[in-house]
């Protein structure tokens, strides 16, 4: 989360590294090197799709941006919440290809993954790691089972959705440590909601990173990390922001409105007041404003029913063809539909 950054530099609460490595790179030249950081970027234009990989490199890094040192991999595509077919399409295989690329090197059908839905399947923005768990090609079994049907490509793939602490009682990280100490699993890949600076980014951008999470995170409800410490092997975590803070909107509200002031006069008392506030200084006055009545609510899309069915069927066929590289996407769809 946003808050965990060190002290020396401020963010709005956000669980994207893009969004943190874009504000700390504002007001700066083009040239500018965030320290310990490599940022790389490829737009597609075809499909109006931009993957971006920043990559924290040392402790240096990780002070700057308030991330643990590793990958953090971000597909950004407005038609991932619209039904166009292609474009998921597209966008599935850049996932598939972000995931394997951070997968540990080993033979497919020896590789063991176990994946993890986090969230709250009884709200609505919070339902897609459940959905996801849920439509992924589980395998192991079939391993157990009939070995000898096993195509070498697929991977030895579980999956579990344990719900949230105000449900069931128990920390969600300890559940998943259970049942990664019997399974023992060479990978987890956990799949959870988050939460965006900016709300054009809602349910339109995925992120991948092998450094974990911290379940609840988007809804500002942080648990312990999961994360290679705490289940004692790699996380690879997927997540996709689904809402954003009202404090954060009111405060983009009134950047639009400082600027429309620009616009329309050359002087007035309340925009020289307004815009010599620092962002920051925005985003806690605004936060004062709110509280206690609005200041801790977050926001969804009306249509987060439709988009979070798009995202579930991206991300699952996403995860499918990475660990099972062996199985075409029309082959998976006849078992997971």
């Amino acid at each position: 989360m946003a808050n965990n950054v060190n002290d020396n530099n401020w963010f709005p609460r956000t669980d994207l590294a893009l969004e943190i490595s874009n504000t700390l790179r504002l007001n700066q030249d083009e040239d500018y090197q965030i320290p310990g950081v490599d940022i790389d970027k490829d737009c597609r234009e075809d499909y109006d799709i931009t993957v971006t990989r920043v990559r924290v490199k040392d402790e240096i890094g990780e002070k700057s941006m308030g991330k643990p040192k590793g990958d953090y991999i971000t597909i950004e595509c407005s038609h991932i919440k619209e039904n166009d077919p292609d474009t998921h399409k597209e966008v599935i295989n850049l996932l598939a290809q972000s995931i394997a690329s951070l997968l540990p090197k080993k033979e497919r059908k020896a590789l063991e993954v176990l994946v993890i839905g986090l969230g709250n399947r009884f709200a609505t923005p919070d339902t897609l790691g459940p959905k996801v768990a849920n439509k992924v090609l589980v395998t192991r079994h079939l391993h157990m089972k009939m070995p000898e049907s096993i195509d070498e490509s697929v991977c030895r793939l579980s999956s579990l959705a344990p719900g949230v602490m105000g449900l069931t009682g128990i920390e969600t990280v300890e559940i998943i440590s259970g049942v990664a100490g019997k399974i023992k699993p060479d990978c987890i890949i956990a799949i959870d909601a988050l939460a965006a600076r900016s709300a054009s980014r809602i349910n339109s951008t995925i992120q991948i990173t092998n450094t974990g999470i911290a379940p609840g995170a988007g809804v500002g409800n942080n648990r312990k990390q999961l994360n290679e410490e705490s289940v004692g092997c790699p996380v690879i975590a997927i997540g996709v922001p689904t809402v954003v803070d009202t404090a954060t909107l009111v405060t983009d509200a009134l950047n639009q409105l400082i600027d429309n002031m620009l616009k329309q006069v050359e002087h007035s008392s309340l925009y020289d007041i307004l815009k010599d506030l620092s962002e920051q200084e925005k985003y806690q006055l605004i936060r004062e404003t709110l509280l206690p009545e609005i200041g801790d609510l977050f926001v969804t899309p009306k249509e987060i029913d439709e988009v979070i069915e798009y995202l579930t069927n991206i991300i699952a066929n996403g995860i499918n063809i990475a660990v099972h590289p062996g199985i075409e996407i029309e082959d998976i769809n006849k078992y997971t539909y």
